[in-house]
């Protein structure tokens, strides 16, 4: 599939891997909708791109919000070729510490915010017989570690579900993708770990955003299903499930660095 002037919609495109994809997704030819909270930030992300794009303001935690904003872009381009579903973000806490309105907020956004988005286009795609969503999730998603039952509980929503809608969407020449990464270099750890104790014990471990941003982008042109990043990680999640009672054993020091 050429990107080349598909109309792609970008969530959470405001900072971090989704500006940085929109960023690329334009290299391509692509019609980049920039979607976030803080429309300056995503002016400031636009200027700088190639070719075409337009802001949009965009709460994916809130109904109203979702269904203004797919509308305008509906009705300046008249269609949505792929979703980029990138908006969300995490805390870490232990579960008895973390208050139960947290839980709530970061399902949400994380989770419930991708399934709004998704429902906004999947009647238009369905209609039109093609398109590509394609869910960031985590392999957060597939191996819990301590101090992240709330955001993993996100994450493992957001593959459930995006497993369940690739069958229900096969016959309808829509594709639905996964990105499941590990820690990445981004601002994601302002909020998740503003002391900073999970960044400097995983240093070594975190991806550039760069090569996340790639395999967005790759995923979008390909309908890849599913991509793990990096590749010992998703070796590590199949042995996970594989083996689970022996993985939380032999992982338990390595995995919760938090």
């Amino acid at each position: 599939m050429s990107l080349n002037g598909q109309v792609i919609v970008v969530t959470g495109a405001s900072s971090g891997i989704g500006a940085l994809t929109a960023q690329m997704l334009s290299e391509r030819g692509a019609i980049v909708v920039l979607a976030a909270r803080s429309v300056d930030k995503l002016e400031t992300i636009g200027s700088g791109m190639h070719g075409p794009y337009k802001v949009i303001e965009l709460d994916v935690g809130n109904d109203n919000s979702v269904e203004v904003g797919f509308n305008q872009i509906y009705l300046e381009f008249g269609r949505i070729d792929c979703l980029l579903n990138n908006a969300g973000y995490g805390k870490f806490e232990y579960c008895d510490d973390m208050p139960l309105h947290e839980f709530s907020d970061m399902m949400n956004v994380n989770y419930l915010g991708m399934v709004r988005c998704t429902k906004a286009v999947l009647p238009y795609m369905k209609k039109a017989r093609s398109g590509r969503i394609v869910n960031v999730a985590s392999i957060a998603g597939k191996i819990g570690t301590s101090k992240s039952t709330a955001y993993t509980a996100t994450k493992h929503a957001v593959l459930g579900f995006s497993s369940a809608l690739r069958q229900e969407v096969r016959a309808d020449g829509i594709t639905v993708s996964t990105i499941n990464p590990g820690p990445i270099d981004t601002p994601f750890f302002t909020v998740a770990d503003p002391e900073g104790h999970y960044v400097k014990n995983v240093k070594w471990f975190m991806m550039k955003p760069e090569r996340v941003a790639k395999a967005m982008v790759s995923a979008l042109d390909k309908g890849t299903t599913e991509i793990n990043l990096p590749w010992i990680a998703g070796v590590g999640a199949k042995l996970y499930q594989l083996f689970p009672r022996l993985a939380d054993r032999l992982s338990y020091r390595m995995l919760n660095k938090k």
